[in-house]
């Protein structure tokens, strides 16, 4: 099997990808990875192959069809790998499988965009989706028949990702520079609109003696970091940049926050799960299919609903949860390692994806 990411820079799609091939060869099912582009900018890479400088460029594309000779599949992770593969195994008898990763309702699902996507899903073998309503999109939006459509959702190896003790997090905080009793949440991911840290900072800025750690990397670390200095939470917003692993901060942590926009199924929720950490999170996309709400953390609407914003809705579900004492939280996060463990699994995954691949090849 080829597996195609977008880049080699460490992202979640990215390192998925690399996790399956390796969890496909317990399977029976040998592979590679490349990237279609090199990283750009700071931060973690991926020790995959890049095929070229830009994702569309004829070179990529011809190296792209190069790589897959006498693969028996193609497997394309999400982003520009679908435009890619489409294009550069054309004619070439080599089949591919897109896996989508976001939530097709956010993406491509107007006007031109929308058209252009459906032409090039229908030249996938398959279609994987990461949870139902984002298979029922496809099919209804984008035009994939159903015969066509698999799901099978985001997975992390459960091995490498135990349950943090106390030792952990007092280790773990005094890595970070973090107090050593405050109440601590952690908020994971870029520092783009979408995922909207702005909100998550405003929400802390309504909770006395709390503090939040931002660990990511992106265009808009600038602003929030004079956003966050500048308001009352000023001296309890940590950022502690693009980290090559997300152990310590969850660790560190008594509670994970994401405010999205838009996600698939995010890979971060499933490791703060791992790490039996009870989540806030906006109720967007496969989101309510790792965290359960008032079961192993709390969903917000993502617009804030009656509370007047996302950040009321936030800065109310974290206090919840903060007031809510150690041995509440810890049964929430309990909760949320058992639903992690049983449904995302890295193991699991890969043998729904062991029989998919095979089905097609």
């Amino acid at each position: 099997m080829l597996h195609v990411v977008r880049s080699t820079q460490r992202r979640g799609a990215e390192v998925f990808a690399v996790d399956l091939a390796a969890a496909l060869e317990a399977e029976g099912v040998a592979g590679r990875v490349v990237a279609l582009t090199p990283a750009a900018g700071a931060g973690p890479r991926l020790d995959v192959p890049a095929l070229g400088a830009r994702p569309m460029g004829p070179g990529t594309l011809r190296a792209l069809r190069r790589a897959a000779t006498g693969a028996g599949v193609v497997v394309a992770h999400g982003s520009r790998t679908l435009d890619a593969c489409a294009v550069a195994l054309a004619g070439s008898g080599r089949p591919f499988v897109y896996r989508s990763i976001g939530d097709p309702a956010a993406w491509s699902a107007h006007g031109v965009r929308r058209w252009r996507t459906a032409l090039l899903l229908r030249r996938a073998a398959r279609v994987t989706a990461l949870w139902p309503g984002a298979a029922d999109t496809l099919r209804t939006v984008h035009g994939v028949p159903a015969a066509k459509l698999a799901v099978i959702p985001n997975g992390v190896a459960v091995a490498t990702h135990p349950e943090p003790g106390p030792d952990d997090r007092v280790a773990a905080r005094s890595h970070l520079g973090l107090p050593a009793e405050a109440p601590v949440a952690v908020c994971i991911g870029a520092l783009s609109p979408e995922k909207r840290v702005d909100a998550a900072i405003d929400a802390v800025a309504r909770l006395p003696g709390v503090h939040l750690l931002v660990v990511g990397g992106g265009p808009e670390r600038a602003a929030l970091e004079a956003r966050a200095a500048a308001g009352p939470a000023a001296g309890r917003v940590h950022f502690a940049g693009v980290l090559p692993a997300v152990g310590d901060a969850l660790a560190a942590a008594d509670v994970a926050v994401l405010a999205s926009r838009t996600e698939g199924m995010p890979g971060v929720l499933i490791e703060a799960g791992l790490a039996a950490r009870p989540c806030v999170a906006t109720a967007v996309g496969g989101v309510a299919a790792v965290v359960e709400d008032g079961v192993t953390g709390v969903l917000v609407p993502p617009d804030g609903g009656s509370t007047g914003g996302l950040a009321p809705a936030l800065a109310e579900a974290l206090a919840g949860l903060l007031d809510a004492g150690p041995d509440r939280r810890a049964a929430l996060g309990a909760a949320a390692r058992r639903r992690c463990v049983e449904r995302f699994a890295l193991d699991t995954v890969a043998g729904a994806w062991a029989a998919l691949l095979r089905s097609v090849a």
